[in-house]
This record gives C-alpha cells, sequence and structure tokens, in this order.
C-alpha cells in the first residue's frame, strides 16, 4: 500500500472516529432514558397527574353529593377557607405544629448528635438504637400515646392526673395543652431521624480543619460556632427540609389520638381537608385545601434555602 492510500485511510478512521463517539453516546443516553421511564411513568401517573387534578378541581364547586351541580368559581374555594374561622385556626395550628416540632427536633438531634459523635462500642450500640422509635408508624405511635396518656388506665396519664399535672380527661382532652402534647409525641418519634442526619454530618467533616482549629487554641464552644455549625449547614438544611414537609401535613397521629378535638384545639390543615373531601364530600374545598399544603410548603422550603444559602457560601 503506498503512502498517499495509508494517508488517506488514516483520515476516514480520525473522521469516523468522533461520528462512532457521538454515535455510543447517543445509545448510551437513549438507554438510561429506557431505563428511567417507567419511573417517570410512574411519578407522572401516581403524584403529578393526582396534584394538577387536585389544582383544577380546586376552582370548581364540586360536591359528590350533587355531581349534577358542579360549576366553575374560580377562586371561590379559597376565598372560603379564609372565611372559614376553623380553616384559619387549622392554619395556625398546623404552623404551630410544623415550627415547634421541628424546632424542638433540632435542637434535641443536634446535641444527641454531638454526644454519638465518638465512634466507640457505646455510640454504635446507641445509633442502633436510635433507630427504633422511626421505624414505628405514625398511627402506631398515636394509638400508644393514646392509651399512655389515657388519665384512667395510662402509664404516664394516670400518674400526671393523680399528681394534679393534667385534668380527669386528660391532656389530649385539654385544649389548652393537646396540641403541645402533639408538638411532644412527634418530637419523640423523629427526634432520633434528625440526629441520625446531623450525626451523619458530623462524622463527614475534614479532622484536619477540627485540628488545625483546637492546635491554633480555639476553645470547645469557638469550634462549634465558627467551624461544626458552618460545615454542617447541608445536613442540617436536609433535615430541616425533611422534617417540614412531613410536619407540615401531618395526618396520622393527630387522626388517631384527637381527631382535631377538643374544639378544634388540634385541627390542621390535612385534618380539615380530609374531613371536607371524605366526611362532607366537598372535593372542591378538599382541593383547595391541599393546593394550600404544596404552596405553603413551596414558600417555607424557598425560605430555608434563602436564610442557608447565604450562610454556606460565606463559609465555603
Amino acid at each position: 500500500m503506498s503512502v498517499l492510500s495509508r494517508n488517506g485511510v488514516q483520515r476516514a478512521n480520525a473522521a469516523a472516529a468522533p461520528s462512532a463517539g457521538f454515535a455510543y453516546a447517543r445509545k448510551r443516553q437513549l438507554f438510561l432514558a429506557a431505563l428511567a421511564a417507567p419511573a417517570f411513568l410512574y411519578v407522572l401517573a401516581v403524584a403529578v397527574g393526582p396534584m394538577v387534578q387536585g389544582f383544577l378541581y380546586s376552582f370548581e364547586n364540586y360536591n359528590l353529593i350533587r355531581p349534577g351541580s358542579r360549576h366553575f368559581v374560580g377562586l371561590g374555594n379559597y376565598i372560603d377557607l379564609w372565611r372559614d374561622p376553623t380553616a384559619r385556626s387549622a392554619v395556625i395550628n398546623t404552623f404551630v405544629f410544623t415550627f415547634g416540632a421541628v424546632t424542638i427536633e433540632f435542637v434535641l438531634g443536634l446535641g444527641v448528635a454531638l454526644l454519638l459523635w465518638r465512634d466507640d462500642w457505646f455510640n454504635r450500640i446507641a445509633v442502633g438504637l436510635l433507630l427504633v422509635p422511626a421505624t414505628v408508624t405514625p398511627l402506631v405511635v398515636g394509638l400508644v400515646f393514646k392509651a399512655l396518656l389515657n388519665p384512667e388506665y395510662g402509664m404516664i396519664g394516670y400518674a400526671l392526673a393523680e399528681s394534679g399535672l393534667s385534668g380527669p380527661r386528660g391532656l389530649l382532652a385539654e385544649p389548652q395543652r393537646a396540641l403541645l402534647t402533639l408538638v411532644a409525641i412527634d418530637a419523640w418519634e423523629w427526634t432520633p431521624l434528625m440526629a441520625l442526619i446531623l450525626l451523619a454530618g458530623l462524622k463527614s467533616l475534614p479532622t484536619d480543619i477540627l485540628e488545625a482549629a483546637a492546635v491554633d487554641g480555639a476553645t470547645a464552644a469557638q469550634r462549634f460556632q465558627l467551624v461544626i455549625l458552618p460545615l454542617l449547614l447541608p445536613a442540617a438544611f436536609l433535615a430541616l427540609i425533611l422534617r417540614m414537609m412531613d410536619a407540615f401535613r401531618v395526618f396520622d397521629i393527630i387522626f388517631v389520638s384527637t381527631g382535631g378535638g377538643p374544639a378544634d384545639a388540634t385541627n390542621t390543615l390535612m385534618i380539615y381537608g380530609v374531613k371536607q373531601g371524605l366526611e362532607f364530600f366537598n372535593i372542591g374545598a378538599a382541593s383547595a385545601v391541599s393546593t394550600l399544603i404544596v404552596v405553603c410548603i413551596l414558600v417555607m422550603a424557598a425560605a430555608f434555602i434563602a436564610v442557608l444559602k447565604p450562610a454556606r457560601n460565606r463559609h465555603a
């Protein structure tokens, strides 16, 4: 083969190589897309589709008792929510429950995570035991604490009633204490999860920075404030967002323990929305409540990002 022919073959191979690489990358993308397609379609059918349908229902006067009278009302359902004192009380209770429970869980979870930071056999056993409350379903937790707080036969409720720390009907039957009691129950269940997330963040911190701060003479409080806490912001952000989203749509514990009572003292948006949809069959109002819940969660998540992202960038 002559030199010219060999050069021509080399040029042809060089020209074909990029196209072959492009074809492989294209096939790989199509293969990955095909793998993800079933999960994507499932999310569309189970989550996105009903959410969009509920959003459209929120603009209609749609009651299953009178399906023939269904008609478009615009923002009428949202205006009715604003005018309804029960709905306004549910909004306030939901925010009080969410911020109260998440704040307590974060403070206690951070303290537990710091105590279990050292890697020894006792802490490893304690971390395993921390998983127990988080593995119990909220429905069971609500039933268990409802029995424990019963003033007649409950282990905790009977002692509180006998000592005068609760009324004769128990904490869950007192409008002034019922919501705070539910906050404490939620904190008992989900503080371990908060602690595990923060503990994972602590264990991922670079040890050389902590050692350098100790060598420079920084005290334990200074190391926590200036080094540990800023580096822990990503884990803290994840823990706060997850718990905030879950606490804002709390239903199970309240439904089985108080049902929204007494006197709507523990009535939250989820309880109110379920009653509208499944008790009064008012699909339009229930859809408006669910849309309001989604909007509130998005707003709070955006607020968390706006507050924590600048702080993270300053310490990056």
